[in-house]
């Protein structure tokens, strides 16, 4: 009996040495779970075909359950990092001290060998894109305006978060539908936030030097490859108008033109028809503010990048009754349309001397300085 016992003693000392050894020596010392593969092969099946729940760019997500029933999301990276264990391993410990309401949480990782697997909170009501964009219709009638106004300012504050609450600064890259996930109240979550930092710019699903999706890309990045937070900001701003239209950026069929998404609201806005925008699903809605969500996404989506307001800026002007001042604003940028070709290289304020944001102010009664595009006429009172 006891050398039964000393030799199951053995066998495990022997299993945590072989582990370490295959981490770099990543020990538990460091804030991140680490889950063996064979823990999350047992999880999900052997990975098989019917817990699959997503796939994007960086890798596929499959649907698991631990040994303590604790339900997670599994993101097997298909992307190959440059990274040793140890670097890769050192970046998800960066990563794990990164908590915000609206961000996804990593539960832990796996190094394994050639393995690079991400492992996260399981989100209940899967993501945006399933549930406003058609993929499940019985879905799209749950959001309402609540969901849709809470989805909008969620989703900034958190990147918000990441572009200043963090040193350094984190661009997500890929702000998208897909990308924000809901839990079992419809509050969102960023997802994908840590790939970013993980990922260099010549490993991506688009190209060898631009990351993002078509539709959500700021032109200054895509054709220039600039990428700043004034990135995410374009990105976001697409987002809101597909979270209030339920129509996809990446389509170009609206209003029968071969139009995208942001160059028909564009249209609209200038005919003075932007209500057509809203989502007819929407039965009952507060029509000012869902006009500001609009005129906010337009803001975000100006050709300029410096025109572009901080995302500070941006949850104040979601968060907040006020009336936007219109006379400000410039065309968006649309990679490949027309918006795009005449307005991107030279765009032409309408009212302002001055096009610089300046990207430290974080109040939008700020911004209304003879220094800074006047966006912002006054307050509504509530």
């Amino acid at each position: 009996m006891v050398c039964s016992c000393f030799n199951a003693l053995l066998s495990r000392r022997k299993h945590r040495q072989h582990s370490e050894q295959e981490t770099g020596g990543f020990s538990s010392d460091k804030n991140v779970r680490l889950i063996s593969y064979d823990e999350l092969r047992s999880a999900t099946d052997n990975f098989h075909q019917s817990n699959k729940i997503g796939r994007g760019g960086f890798g596929t997500v499959y649907k698991g359950t631990l040994r303590n029933r604790v339900e997670i999301a599994v993101k097997v990276l298909s992307a190959e990092s440059k990274q040793g264990v140890n670097e890769f391993l050192t970046e998800i410990d960066a990563i794990a001290n990164v908590r915000h309401p609206n961000l996804v949480e990593l539960i832990g990782c796996c190094a394994q060998g050639s393995s690079r697997i991400l492992v996260y909170e399981y989100m209940e009501n899967s993501s945006l894109d399933r549930a406003l964009l058609g993929l499940n219709i019985d879905d799209t009638s749950k959001l309402n305006w609540k969901i849709r106004s809470a989805v909008c300012i969620g989703t900034a504050k958190g990147l918000a978060y990441l572009h200043e609450e963090l040193e350094p600064p984190i661009v997500h890259r890929d702000i998208k539908a897909s990308n924000i996930l809901l839990d079992s109240d419809f509050a969102p979550k960023i997802g994908d936030f840590g790939l970013a930092k993980l990922f260099p710019d010549n490993v991506t699903h688009i190209s060898t030097r631009v990351a993002g999706t078509t539709g959500y890309l700021a032109p200054e990045y895509a054709m220039q490859g600039q990428l700043t937070k004034k990135a995410d900001v374009y990105s976001f701003g697409v987002l809101v108008i597909e979270i209030i239209s339920s129509r996809s950026s990446s389509k170009t069929y609206w209003s029968g033109l071969g139009q995208s998404l942001l160059e028909w609201t564009w249209q609209l806005f200038g005919e003075g028809r932007i209500k057509e925008v809203i989502d007819p699903a929407l039965q009952e809605y507060p029509e000012e503010q869902v006009l500001r969500f609009i005129k906010v996404g337009l803001f975000c989506t100006q050709a300029s990048a410096g025109r572009r307001p901080s995302m500070p800026q941006v949850v104040e002007m979601l968060s907040k009754p006020m009336k936007l001042n219109e006379k400000e604003l410039t065309p968006p940028g649309v990679v490949g349309g027309s918006l795009f070709m005449n307005n991107y290289r030279v765009p032409k304020a309408t009212n302002s001397s001055n096009t610089q944001f300046n990207e430290s102010t974080t109040s939008a009664t700020a911004v209304a300085s003879a220094s800074n595009p006047s966006f912002l006429t006054q307050m509504i009172p509530r």
